[in-house]
């Protein structure tokens, strides 16, 4: 058990490292962030930012002499540095559940491996690998990057062999899956934490929007049936156990009409989703990565609001910045800014969660104050 006045290790210096931080300060740890980017989120709050490269040695050295556990932010640090890290300290997700996040493929196939149902899909490394996923799967397919793919980025939809090559090509023919496309009738996201010590616990399923493939508003309680929701949450939970997985984990699905439930991807960190948590709920999922890496009793995750969160993006500040009273004189309203100083179209910059009491629609009110915010409008 590491307890408050130790020191903790985040690679990555991003908004997630950043709500991270002040978790664990809160609660009265000590955080070093290691990020190469000078004007880091994170590393600007934390009590020391080394800012190096991900495999710099000296700088993982410092981390394992000064920390007494590490974690990470986000799941594209390389696997073998969590590897050599874990070697010498204690490292949360390990290196084996980041490896398998990292690539769409192996995912896939080892969530697939564990019974849970994935939408059809086909590594592609060639162009006969793409007109056999036509000819397996039909039309209406979405090429997306193996690697390295967020928010929407690597990802095209296909409608014949003739367009798919010509998306690849425009990829750089990198390593890509092609997925049969949904016909969606909601996106969900179920976040849970397991401790060091094999306790577990589940924060509320999110219903889910996205926008040009970033994630726009994440809204509990979900409105799909709760049949649905407890699959996703038995899911998580294996995919959990078998990897005797430590940290906090997010794995999204798609519900088509049929009432179908096919897993999308996981994140072996905590989750845009799963941000109304801060504002809702007794703990955060960032209080809650805090208490599972450092092996202490899980907080409580019941919720005492409902809630819709909404992204903002960079593009709302194209003109100028944001007029935050246009949101602000609702009492109901939790704004959070991630100290990012460049605000480009589709970068994230912060989010605001719209609470009510349980049992109320938060949907409405939140589209009408992000409208307001974004026209300017009283």
């Amino acid at each position: 058990m590491v307890l408050p006045g130790a020191t903790l290790g985040v690679l990555g210096g991003g908004q997630l490292g950043r709500m991270f931080v002040h978790a664990a300060t809160a609660m009265g740890y000590r955080v070093i962030v290691l990020d190469p980017d000078l004007s880091s989120p994170a590393g600007e709050i934390a009590h020391l930012h080394v800012q190096a490269g991900y495999d710099d040695a000296r700088a993982l050295d410092r981390l394992v002499q000064e920390c007494s556990v590490i974690t990470t932010e986000f799941e594209n640090v390389p696997a073998e540095v969590l590897g050599h890290l874990q070697e010498k300290c204690c490292v949360y997700p390990r290196a084996n559940a980041v490896e398998i996040a990292q690539s769409r493929v192996r995912e896939k196939q080892y969530v697939q491996s564990l019974g849970i149902s994935c939408t059809p899909f086909q590594p592609v490394d060639s162009e006969r690998d793409i007109k056999v996923a036509f000819d397996d799967m039909g039309t209406d397919l979405v090429l997306k990057t193996a690697r390295f793919g967020y928010d929407g980025k690597g990802q095209a939809v296909v409608q014949n062999v003739e367009q798919a090559v010509r998306a690849w090509q425009d990829l750089d023919r990198v390593e890509c899956i092609l997925e049969r496309k949904i016909d969606l009738k909601a996106e969900i996201s179920c976040v849970l934490a397991r401790s060091s010590s094999g306790e577990m616990d589940f924060f509320r399923v999110a219903e889910n929007v996205h926008q040009n493939g970033i994630l726009f508003t994440s809204t509990v309680p979900a409105s799909v049936d709760e049949d649905i929701q407890r699959l996703a949450c038995t899911y998580a939970q294996k995919v959990v156990e078998e990897l005797d997985y430590c940290g906090v984990l997010a794995l999204e699905y798609f519900v088509d009409r049929q009432g179908e439930l096919f897993f999308n991807e996981m994140a072996p960190r905590t989750h845009n989703s799963g941000h109304y948590t801060i504002d809702a709920c007794y703990t955060s999922q960032f209080e809650q990565q805090v208490r599972a890496v450092c092996g202490l009793s899980l907080g409580s995750t019941k919720m005492h609001s409902a809630v819709t969160m909404v992204n903002l993006l960079g593009d709302l500040w194209q003109q100028r910045e944001p007029c935050w009273d246009k949101i602000l004189r609702d009492n109901c309203v939790k704004l959070h800014l991630y100290g990012k100083k460049l605000a480009r179209p589709g970068r994230k910059m912060g989010h605001f969660c719209v609470l009510a009491p349980p049992g109320e629609d938060t949907r409405y009110k939140a589209k009408q104050l992000f409208q307001r915010l974004q026209n300017g409008q009283d």
